[in-house]
């Protein structure tokens, strides 16, 4: 069984996505692409080793990292309307000069924005354990234990985005996704399947 477009695209994909979060330019557009290239390379890899979960896990994961940057920005939008934020920042405009008038106008903001960030927090780690369980699998059929180490990164870097520290684990992990798709066999017999 061929795996050399696999490891094309997965390799390729991983490394724009990892030039994507790196680079502020252009980087969103640049990820896009990556993720794309990554996906093809998941559902190429799912219909060659009849796993479908691979592909399927991978595809939640995507979905749900989606609907967590809509819904964070969805309760973002909602809790600054209900506290009436609009009228906040006017407000704020004219008492610059007095720190505690500030803080108390700007206390209900950074409520929303904590709210928000929280919610989007939740369910980047619902969709990161998809991705790990995908991962996983193809570590369990290859034998390219990077996947499997990957995947813990991006579990980890996710868990622990909230003191920091986390970004940098990512960060990490994108680097042990690129060498796993890179040390991805060319091909791969039907008894490791």
């Amino acid at each position: 069984m061929n795996l050399k477009d696999i490891k094309i695209f997965g390799t390729i994909g991983a490394l724009l996505i990892l030039i994507g979060i790196i680079n502020s330019g252009i980087g969103f557009f640049v990820a896009i692409i990556g993720f794309i290239l990554v996906l093809k390379a998941m559902k190429k890899f799912s219909e060659k080793t009849k796993e479908k979960e691979i592909y399927n896990n991978f595809l939640y994961f995507i979905i749900i990292l989606i609907v967590a940057f809509v819904i964070s920005g969805l309760v973002f939008a909602v809790t600054f309307i209900v506290s009436d934020g609009m009228s906040l920042i006017t407000e704020l405009q004219s008492k610059t000069s007095d720190p505690v008038a500030v803080w108390k106008l700007i206390e209900p903001i950074i409520a929303n924005i904590f709210i928000a960030l929280a919610t989007l927090w939740v369910f980047l780690i619902i969709s990161v354990l998809f991705l790990k369980k995908s991962f996983d699998r193809i570590c369990e059929i290859t034998n390219v234990k990077w996947f499997g180490t990957a995947g813990l990164l991006f579990l980890i870097g996710t868990a622990t985005i909230i003191i920091g520290i986390g970004f940098l684990i990512i960060l990490i992990g994108l680097v042990i996704g690129i060498i796993a798709f890179f040390s991805l066999p060319e091909s791969l017999t039907d008894k490791k399947v």
